[in-house]
């Protein structure tokens, strides 16, 4: 074999030894962060990686002994290497105190201390047209569960009170404009405790509840607890997310084909292209690191996620038939999510016992939405159907996904017209669908 040659598999070798001594010791890093829970923002794991990498620098340096001051380095290049790709991720590459959005152009944001502790945003759209004022306050419980409410939803809750209603909307402790909570209280059980507090600090009699997604659950689960459901009037569970332990461990279809998969990818930044930002939430994601980490802290998260991060999330709260022409949500400057919180809250549901049992002596009258689309599990829409007696009616929502008021068509009139019709006591616009009779043929149906 010529010189040449055995010189470039020799190289090649060498190369391919090192390229694994970097990822080796890559792979030793992310284990590190992992069982140290990302302590001192990733710098305790990746210094146990550097030491770790120049004790065996230094071992393998000994057979080099007798060679000159760049052959005794060379076993060190891989360290180098990998200490310089580990290093990006204990490096924050934005604020890490809370940044939050600006103020809205189109409505006052206020903020109310509760008596939970919570300090919330909130919002009121009072009736636009007085002559048709509703005297029962509406309520609107975003979903997420730690978002703020985006530019599509406040539309929509403009829509509403051009109906006659007083539209009160707050977010969640950690979403949008409300103030961040120590990570450990951020619970299921606090978001229900905060609504009752809402109401109360409200301080005008029982209320009307639109919750929608994640605040559909909360919705349930006030419903559930007798000395809330005591604070509402009528409750409209649009879209609910599983609302204890046992449901949310369902495994069941879910609604007609979303746009999934079939929608551009969003456009803008994304923190998961930041390698800091990628580790973090990819590994909260996989139950890896807690929602407490000291890798990232929970201000750096809000800030850093964006709505390019929620991927193809969006896409799918989308029909099929809509995949080219998704609204714009949000804009950039009021979109705010907190995935550790958000994480956070879920565990506790997961972690919750069932409800059925309190749920079953409801009195609050009810009705739920369910979109034709929809990217949530049936049975965790149709279990609160089969448990809660007050539910009167359900609203199948024909050509919507799981964001019901997108702007798209006729869609907003739709859903308002379905939520106005219940909410004052009139017959329903669409027919009562499922029943429960019905949730049977309904699933093995797959609708």
């Amino acid at each position: 074999m010529p010189t040449s040659a055995i010189r470039l598999v020799r190289f090649s070798g060498r190369l391919l030894l090192a390229l694994a001594a970097v990822a080796t010791l890559v792979v030793v890093f992310l284990a590190l962060v992992a069982v140290t829970d990302g302590a001192g923002s990733g710098l305790a794991a990746w210094s146990a990686t550097l030491g770790t990498g120049t004790a065996l620098g230094l071992w393998r340096g000994r057979h080099r002994a007798h060679g000159g001051r760049p052959a005794r380095l060379v076993p060190f290049l891989p360290v180098i290497v990998a200490a310089a790709l580990t290093a990006t991720v204990c490096v924050p590459t934005v604020p890490t105190s809370r940044r939050y959005p600006p103020a809205l152009p189109f409505v006052a944001t206020q903020h109310w201390s509760l008596a939970t502790g919570s300090r919330v945003a909130v919002y009121h759209y009072p009736p636009a047209n007085p002559g048709t004022r509703h005297p029962v306050p509406l309520v609107y419980l975003n979903g997420g569960p730690v978002r703020g409410i985006s530019v599509l939803d406040h539309t929509f809750l403009r829509l509403l009170a051009r109906q006659g209603y007083d539209v009160y909307a707050y977010e969640q402790a950690g979403g949008g404009r409300s103030d961040l909570l120590p990570m450990r209280q951020y619970t299921v059980s606090r978001s229900v405790r905060d609504l009752a507090a809402f109401v109360d600090r409200l301080d005008k009699g029982k209320v009307d509840i639109l919750g929608f997604s994640s605040g559909g659950a909360v919705l349930t689960r006030a419903l559930a607890d007798p000395g809330v459901a005591a604070r509402l009037h009528r409750a409209v569970i649009a879209e609910p997310g599983p609302m204890d332990g046992p449901t949310a461990r369902i495994a069941g279809h879910k609604g007609r084909q979303s746009a999934r998969g079939l929608a551009p990818g969003p456009t803008g930044p994304r923190s998961t292209h930041v390698p800091r930002y990628a580790v973090a939430f990819g590994l909260m994601r996989l139950g890896l690191l807690s929602p407490g980490t000291g890798l990232v802290g929970q201000a750096e998260g809000v800030n850093a996620f964006t709505a390019a991060d929620l991927g193809s999330d969006t896409a799918s709260a989308y029909c099929a038939r809509d995949a080219h022409r998704i609204p714009a949500e949000d804009t950039v400057r009021n979109f705010s999510f907190s995935p550790a919180a958000s994480l956070r809250i879920q565990q506790t549901v997961k972690d919750s016992p069932s409800i059925a049992p309190q749920l079953r002596r409801s009195r609050t009258p009810a009705m739920l939405m369910i979109a034709e689309c929809s990217s949530q599990v049936r049975q965790w829409e149709t279990t609160v159907l089969a448990d809660d007696p007050a539910v009167l009616r359900t609203q199948y929502m024909p050509g919507v996904g799981h964001h019901m008021w997108n702007g798209l068509d006729d869609n907003n009139d739709r859903a308002v017209a379905v939520i106005t019709a219940f909410l004052q006591g009139k017959p329903a616009p669409l027919p009562n669908y499922p029943t429960r009779d019905e949730i049977p043929v309904f699933l093995r149906d797959h609708k």
